[in-house]
């Protein structure tokens, strides 16, 4: 019979004797070994001679980009850690999820700099393509990875939005609902159409990156992901900060997809004059 809803999980995690496999993790590292796959394929079709520099790069930018997104996410929920009744440990327990994109970015985008200028200098005998470069190959790996990143918010039933009585509504067990929203029983799943938009993104990016300029690729990543998730945040009902009417994300889109937005265009206008 055809099911008019999606299903939630009835497990976050499988226990396999004494070890505890949480799923959400598990989608973190499957999104994290695509990154690196496909990053090192784009990058070697620059310099077939750079083998493992994205693994190596990968080893500071990772651990940078999980803490940052930490930072965020706590910082943007600090009442769910640091209020009456919280648990101040579950600031590390982030197989619980909770990770934020923009200190992910952040942090990450740091320690892939810092691991790339250390391969740099280890190597040279190679011809490395400028960092900016280097980030137009990963810009599609990254939007990969934030989408397989996004089924674990399925496993643990989070991050969706609004009721809805669509057919790929989310069925949401009672003990998961928000308060308010008790007698819904599907939601929209957010986190399903972000994970869809970061495809599509990166598809057009693999699509078009020959007729890009340095640069321009990873610029066009931010900025189409933040329209995406301007979008998107409007229709999710977790708790958040909110300013003049607007959550915080999708102040935070605004401002870096304007900035990315521009960034893609001086580009382009610097190269028309070259």
């Amino acid at each position: 019979m055809f099911r008019h809803s999606i299903p939630s999980p009835s497990s976050a995690y499988l226990e396999i004797g004494p070890l505890t496999l949480h799923f959400y993790a598990l989608c973190i590292i499957t999104g994290i070994a695509v990154a690196v796959w496909l990053g090192d394929r784009r990058l070697r079709a620059i310099n077939p001679a750079l083998t493992s520099v994205v693994a190596d790069v990968a080893i500071f930018a990772v651990p940078f980009g999980i803490i940052g997104g930490r930072i965020y996410h706590v910082l943007s929920a600090p009442s769910d850690y640091f209020g009456s009744g919280s648990e101040l440990l579950n600031i590390f327990a982030i197989w619980k999820g909770g990770l934020g994109i923009w200190g992910a970015i952040s942090l990450g985008a740091l320690g892939a700099f810092i691991g790339y200028r250390k391969a740099v200098r280890s190597k040279p005998e190679l011809t490395f393509p400028p960092f900016i470069r280097f980030l137009d190959s990963l810009a599609p790996g990254i939007l990969l990875a934030q989408a397989i990143g996004r089924i674990g918010n399925w496993f643990n039933i989070e991050l969706f939005g609004s009721p809805t009585q669509s057919w790929w509504g989310l069925e949401v067990p009672l003990a998961s609902r928000p308060v308010g929203y008790t007698d819904f029983a599907t939601f929209h799943p957010t986190f399903a159409y972000e994970a869809i938009w970061c495809i599509l993104v990166a598809v057009l990016l693999l699509i078009f990156t020959g007729r890009l300029k340095q640069g321009q690729a990873f610029a066009l990543y931010i900025a189409l992901y933040c329209l995406g998730r301007f979008l998107i945040e409007d229709i999710r009902i977790d708790s958040a900060n909110e300013f003049l009417g607007l959550r915080q994300n999708q102040w935070v889109s605004v401002v870096i997809g304007l900035l990315a937005l521009a960034a893609f265009m001086k580009i382009q206008k610097k190269s028309s004059k070259i």
